[in-house]
């Protein structure tokens, strides 16, 4: 077992280590005081336009289209960079590889017409427009897509979507909206729901407020609630067919939620280096507080459980290349558990750690709580992705079955 990047790999690494030192992280606080505005910093498009010279672009699209800008890597390849750019939250977008585009443009890949490519795919890819997939309804249980209430009904040559999301990433900002709706509700559960494609200027569309999760504002655009009344678009605008939406929302939220979990594990990282750094300068009872059992037991426990996590998410990358999202769904629902709790452990360590500063805005960790326990909602509860690990255990068999010593008989 070789647990090395690959030459190409490791080069990677390099460059995008040294980009975010010489770019990002000397800019980290005017970054995060952005972000807590809901918006990316006035310098974003300078960095952008060096990370795409650097060939530091376009990075996390396995499906990546022959023509577009970008290099073409494997989730193994992606893990370790998405891990140094999760260091800063929001730092992805410097290098187009941020949510919610990436897996957008994942699922755009995946079903979009040549001209819905040329229309809504290239200018994503090209970092010249934002996009926003809304899915999540504030009336319903949306871990369950079959409660899924917006409409999307066929009028002639349009569609008209009417319905209300809420906690949509990036909604207000978004050139193009990625619209989850109801096409058939008497069709076989999932052929119910289809997605479109609706233009963020469509007559319609209306910002209701921005959707805030234990006070914290997501990085970068923010998320929002959103009203759709009665939107019109040409019927041309649908992705797919009618009745893809629970496949292209399965094709969508597999990248999306190994991404967070391999940029949660870079942002862990920061978490425990801020951990060391605060408990040697801070002082109680006469001498630093990292002398203290209890201090040293916390930043060892982090250490361990992040070594895990790491190891669970690149074995789960692996399998991804492997075979397929479809293939791989166990390892990620148990990365999409297991990162995220580890993720908000370490946090609340951290908090404790650093004292009343810990939660407080001078430092990124309470946003860090915050945002690991919004992961742990976000693209499936916890406890939807335990029952789907729980469902792909094999019932026992063998020895297991048959030995009296094991399973009684009567």
């Amino acid at each position: 077992m070789d647990f090395a990047h690959p030459p190409e790999t490791q080069a990677l690494i390099d460059q995008l280590e040294a980009f975010m030192a010489a770019e990002i992280l000397p800019r980290a606080r005017p970054w995060r005081e952005a972000g807590l505005a809901g918006e990316y910093p006035p310098f974003i498009g300078e960095i952008q336009a060096g990370a795409k010279a650097a060939g530091l672009w376009n990075l996390a699209i396995p499906n990546l289209p022959d023509d577009a800008p970008g290099t073409r890597l494997t989730n193994s390849q992606f893990a370790p960079l998405a891990e140094i750019m999760g260091r800063v939250m929001g730092a992805s977008k410097a290098f187009n590889c941020h949510p919610p585009d990436v897996p957008n443009m994942i699922m755009l890949a995946d079903a979009a017409t040549p001209d819905q490519r040329r229309a809504f795919l290239g200018p994503l890819l090209e970092g010249q427009t934002q996009s926003a997939f809304a899915m999540t309804e504030p009336a319903v249980a949306s871990s369950d897509a079959g409660n899924i209430a917006t409409t999307i009904r066929r009028d002639g040559g349009e569609y008209v979507i009417s319905g209300r999301k809420w906690y949509i990433s990036g909604g207000k900002a978004a050139d193009v909206h990625l619209v989850m709706g109801v096409t058939d509700p008497d069709a076989r559960a999932g052929r119910r729901q289809s997605v479109i494609i609706v233009p963020a200027n469509a007559p319609g569309i209306r910002i209701i407020r921005p959707s805030t999760f234990l006070g914290f504002v997501e990085p970068g655009a923010g998320a929002y609630e959103i009203a759709y009344e009665d939107v019109r678009v040409p019927a041309a605008n649908l992705l797919g067919s009618e009745g893809d939406g629970f496949r292209l929302g399965q094709v969508r939220l597999g990248p999306a939620r190994v991404h967070h979990c391999m940029r949660a594990i870079g942002h862990c990282e920061t978490l425990i280096e801020l951990m060391l750094q605060r408990a040697q300068e801070r002082r109680a009872f006469g001498q630093a507080i990292a002398e203290y059992d209890s201090i040293q037991h916390m930043i060892a426990r982090s250490r361990m459980e992040l070594n895990q996590a790491r190891l669970l998410t690149w074995k789960c990358a692996w399998a991804l290349d492997q075979s397929d999202w479809k293939a791989a769904r166990q390892d990620v629902s148990i990365i999409k558990v297991a990162v995220t709790e580890t993720y908000q452990r370490i946090a609340d360590r951290a908090i404790q750690v650093f004292g009343a500063m810990g939660g407080g805005a001078d430092t990124p960790i309470a946003d860090a709580f915050a945002w690991a326990r919004a992961l742990r909602i976000f693209d499936g509860p916890d406890e939807v992705h335990l029952r789907q690990i729980y469902r792909f255990e094999p019932k026992p068999e063998g020895l297991l079955k048959d030995s009296p010593h094991i399973m009684p008989q009567e």
